[in-house]
C-alpha cells in the first residue's frame, strides 16, 4: 500500500455521520467448525439465504471503532483489543462462534489499510468509522443457531455524530420503554437491542430531546444508559459517577474516560446505581459517551414532564466534560504521549 496514495476529494470538515461507500471490506466465514483466512472484497452487498438466522432470529452482533490520523501521519486505532473482547462476549451469549482476537484485529487492519484514501486527514474533525459485524447465515428455519457465519468489517469516513463539531450539548428525555431485561442482552452489542430502541428515540425527539434516557427495567428508578451512549455524572465532592448495571453496555469510551478522570483530573470515580429522581438535583454536569458520540455534554433531561438543566442552564459545556473530552481525543488523535498504551498503529506498509 502506497502511503502517499491520494486522498479522496471530500469536504472532510462537513461530513455527517452516515454510511459512505468505500473501496474494500474484509470478510471471513465460519463453516464446519473453522474460520477461513479472510479476504478483501469490493462488493458492498451481502447475499444471504432467506432462512438465515440473522434475519429471523437476530443472531448477529457488531462493534464500532474509529481510525484517526495523527499529526505525524500515523493511522491510529483506540483500544481495539477491547472491541475484540466485547464481540467475543456477545458471540458467546448468542451461540455464535467467537472471532479470535488475531482474526478480528487483522480484519480491522486490512479494511483500514485498503481504504487509506478514505481516512480523513488530521485536523479535519472527521474519522474513519469501522464496523465489524458477525452474522448467522446459511439455510435455516427452526429456532436454532446457524450452521454458517460471516465476519465482515466495512469502513466509512464520518463527521461528528451530532450535527455540531467538537462538543455538542444535547438533551435527553426519560423513556417509559424498557431497553433490556435485567438478565437479558443489554450488556451485549447485539442488533436487537437497538431495533427495540428506535421507538423510544422517536418519542424522545417528539418532546424536543436528542435521545432517550433509559431507566432500569425492574423499578424505573435507576439510570441505565441513553439510546446510543453510556452516562457520566459529575457531582459535588469532585466525583464522577457512572451507572453500575448488568443491563448496560460496557463502553470502551466510558472505561477510558473514567481512568482519565481518576488518574489525570484527580476525581473520585464511582460505579454505582444512580437513582435519577432522588439524585438529579445533585448533578453538576452530565455527559453521554460512546465511540460514535465520543463525549456529548447533556444540557438538560426531561423527567416526568419537567426539564432539569445542568451547568449554566444547559447552554454551555462544563469544565469536567470539556477536560475529559480534550484529554481523550488528544490521545485518540495521537496529539500527546500515550502513557496508557491505548493507541494501536495500523502500519500502512510500503
Amino acid at each position: 500500500m502506497d502511503q502517499a496514495k491520494t486522498k479522496k476529494s471530500l469536504n472532510w470538515a462537513e461530513l455527517g455521520f452516515q454510511y459512505r461507500y468505500t473501496d474494500y471490506r474484509f470478510s471471513a466465514t465460519w463453516r464446519d467448525g473453522v474460520w477461513s483466512e479472510g479476504e478483501l472484497l469490493t462488493s458492498r452487498t451481502i447475499s444471504v439465504h432467506e432462512g438465515a438466522p440473522a434475519l429471523h432470529y437476530a443472531q448477529q452482533c457488531f462493534e464500532g471503532l474509529k481510525a484517526q490520523t495523527a499529526p505525524d501521519g500515523r493511522v491510529l486505532l483506540f483500544r481495539p483489543e477491547l472491541n475484540a473482547e466485547r464481540m467475543r462476549q456477545a458471540a458467546g451469549r448468542l451461540l455464535i462462534p467467537e472471532v479470535p482476537e488475531e482474526l478480528f484485529l487483522r480484519g480491522v487492519e486490512e479494511a483500514v489499510r485498503a481504504n487509506y484514501a478514505w481516512i480523513p486527514p488530521h485536523g479535519s474533525g472527521a474519522s474513519l468509522y469501522i464496523r465489524p459485524m458477525l452474522i448467522g447465515v446459511g439455510e435455516n428455519l427452526g429456532l436454532k443457531p446457524a450452521k454458517e457465519f460471516e465476519f465482515r468489517v466495512f469502513v466509512s469516513p464520518v463527521g461528528p455524530y451530532y450535527s455540531e463539531s467538537g462538543l455538542a450539548v444535547i438533551s435527553l428525555a426519560v423513556s417509559d420503554i424498557d431497553r433490556a431485561a435485567p438478565a437479558g442482552t443489554g450488556a451485549y452489542k447485539v442488533g436487537a437491542n437497538y431495533a427495540g430502541g428506535l421507538l423510544a428515540t422517536r418519542e424522545a425527539q417528539s418532546h424536543g430531546a436528542n435521545e432517550a434516557l433509559y431507566l432500569d427495567s425492574a423499578s424505573h428508578r435507576f439510570i441505565d444508559e441513553a439510546g446510543s451512549a453510556n452516562i457520566l455524572v459529575a457531582m459535588d465532592g469532585n466525583r464522577l459517577v457512572t451507572p453500575s448495571s448488568a443491563a448496560v453496555l460496557p463502553s470502551v469510551t466510558r472505561r477510558s474516560l473514567m481512568s482519565i478522570a481518576e488518574q489525570e483530573l484527580g476525581l473520585t470515580i464511582e460505579h454505582r446505581s444512580i437513582e435519577l429522581r432522588k439524585e438529579i438535583d445533585q448533578f453538576l454536569e452530565v455527559g453521554a459517551c460512546g465511540t460514535a458520540a465520543v463525549l456529548a455534554p447533556v444540557g438538560k433531561i426531561l423527567v416526568d414532564g419537567q426539564w432539569h438543566h445542568f451547568h449554566d442552564e444547559g447552554k454551555s459545556v462544563g469544565p469536567v466534560m470539556q477536560q475529559l473530552y480534550d484529554r481523550l481525543v488528544s490521545l485518540q488523535r495521537g496529539e500527546r504521549e500515550d502513557a496508557y498504551g491505548w493507541t494501536h498503529e495500523v502500519v500502512m506498509g510500503d
